[in-house]
């Protein structure tokens, strides 16, 4: 019997509550949570207050509390939303036991963790902080694979400011999104599991050559000199040479790490080769719709639907690739500009 039944809560609270569940209760500070608790009093069937954040809890009211969740009486207010956001992206494996949390709110989640996850590792890419990374990523594909459609939630939430760490998890979570549309009709049929965590990494990783780049070459607003562009158009190699180092030798992750640049027409760099394998060439997609969307300090970024559209219009990108995408966001979510 759930909570709801065994309590008589009213249908709408979890439009104003998160119930919390033991494993989250657990993922507090046991004494000083760092968000208001409440708890529902059943003789008046309403949500009260029972701890306000900056005080601390007792012995007594830790066993309360902890009575309280078991029995689904424990609830934190949505008005806290940023503060439980951030609290769970510290611990990405708790969305995966909070039921009561809704999509969107898993969608701010993944987007908030996985970008700052992804700020450490170029800060210092070394095998000890890419595990973090790792682990985290393998939440994320585990969700996801659930259900692909999940992922259209992420694209709501791309950035548009860039930054390396941006870029890189606009392109993870849209090339996700992606590849799910290409493959909608079977997903789980025609996708093996370790495809899908190899495809994430790469995606998400596709850039990570740029991260020996000198910081004020990537951040320049104005034309780069030749000695400049040779070490940027390095990247890929520098990309590929890095996945050795952190023994990530799996064909999906070194395609998009060493294709996103490559074109279908032979123009790209760095083989001008024609033949990519699905992850470069869907990399190379979602790499430049990610790259037009955003706003640096030389350009103002593209609205959704005008990037899509001239990415379908450019006989460098895969013809299927840029179709599918367009039919994502108009279709799928219903984007109109």
């Amino acid at each position: 019997m759930s909570s709801k039944q065994k309590h008589d809560i009213p249908d709408g609270l979890n439009e104003e509550y998160y119930q919390i569940s033991a494993d989250i209760l657990g993922s507090f500070n046991k004494y000083r949570p760092p968000l208001n608790i409440f708890k529902f009093k059943e003789d008046v069937a309403r949500i009260m207050p029972y701890y306000k954040v900056g005080g601390r809890l007792t012995n007594e009211q830790v066993e309360e509390l902890t009575s309280m969740t078991k029995e689904g009486r424990v609830f934190v207010s949505r008005d806290d939303h940023p503060v439980y956001v951030k609290h769970i992206s510290y611990q990405l494996d708790l969305v995966l036991v909070d039921k009561n949390l809704k999509e969107k709110e898993i969608a701010d989640i993944f987007t908030q963790a996985l970008t700052r996850r992804l700020q450490e590792f170029f800060d210092q890419p070394v095998p000890v902080v890419f595990e973090k990374l790792w682990i985290d990523l393998m939440v994320f594909t585990e969700y996801l694979y659930e259900d692909i459609r999940r992922s259209r939630a992420m694209v709501r939430r791309l950035h548009t400011e860039h930054s390396l760490e941006n870029h890189s998890a606009n392109c993870g979570f849209l090339g996700l999104a992606l590849f799910g549309k290409l493959k909608e009709k079977n997903f789980k049929e025609s996708v093996k599991r370790k495809t899908f965590d190899r495809l994430a990494a790469g995606l998400f990783l596709h850039d990570m050559g740029m991260t020996k780049v000198p910081a004020f070459i990537r951040a320049k607003d104005k034309p780069l000199t030749g000695d400049e562009r040779t070490k940027i158009n390095a990247h890929t190699k520098v990309g590929y040479e890095m996945l050795n180092k952190l023994d990530l030798k799996y064909a999906e992750i070194e395609q998009c790490v060493s294709e996103h640049h490559e074109r279908v027409n032979g123009s790209g760099y760095p083989l001008k080769s024609v033949k990519q394998e699905l992850p470069g060439r869907l990399c190379a997609v979602v790499d430049s719709f990610c790259a037009m969307i955003s706003k640096r300090p030389y350009s103002e970024g593209m609205s959704f639907l005008k990037a899509a559209t001239e990415l379908a219009q450019d006989g460098r990108y895969d013809k299927e690739i840029t179709k599918a995408l367009q039919l994502l966001l108009m279709i799928d979510l219903k984007m109109k500009n």
